[in-house]
């Protein structure tokens, strides 16, 4: 029975299997962000009053390769291969570099950066927690 806050944290799961969740979770914010990028490439969704056509080419090139990158990265976020990980984090670091550095003609999204580096910062948690966990649980075999 669970009485307290410590009971309640040692009834969970496996660090791993938080992990696995928190990584399937991101997965699925990636796919529902890819589908809106091809919206808006196939013209289905405008964005900021601009159909695809009618954006700067630089635009156009950023829509294309987060439309393809976030699509990649969802499946190995959901498959929690090591290739999504790396696929994910790459966009992460991607957009912060687009709204830092290209700021002038990117825009710049405090918040968006502020989340990119937020989930960044849950994942090494998380995986902190599952090796640290993990190495307790070998050496107490």
């Amino acid at each position: 029975m669970i009485t307290s806050f410590q009971d309640l944290f040692y009834a969970r799961p496996p660090w791993s299997t938080v992990l696995i969740w928190y990584l399937r979770a991101m997965g699925l914010l990636l796919m529902g962000g890819g589908v809106i990028y091809w919206a808006r490439i196939v013209g289905i969704v405008e964005w900021r009053g601009m159909w695809f056509w009618d954006m700067p080419i630089a635009i156009q090139g950023a829509v294309v390769f987060f439309g393809v990158l976030d699509l990649v990265a969802a499946i190995g976020l959901w498959l929690t291969v090591s290739w999504g990980t790396v696929m994910w984090l790459f966009r992460c670091f991607c957009q912060i570099v687009m709204h830092t550095a290209f700021s002038d003609l990117y825009g710049r999204r405090p918040y968006e950066i502020a989340f990119y580096l937020l989930t960044i910062l849950i994942y090494v948690g998380l995986t902190y927690l599952m090796t640290r966990e993990n190495r307790i649980n070998a050496a107490s075999k």
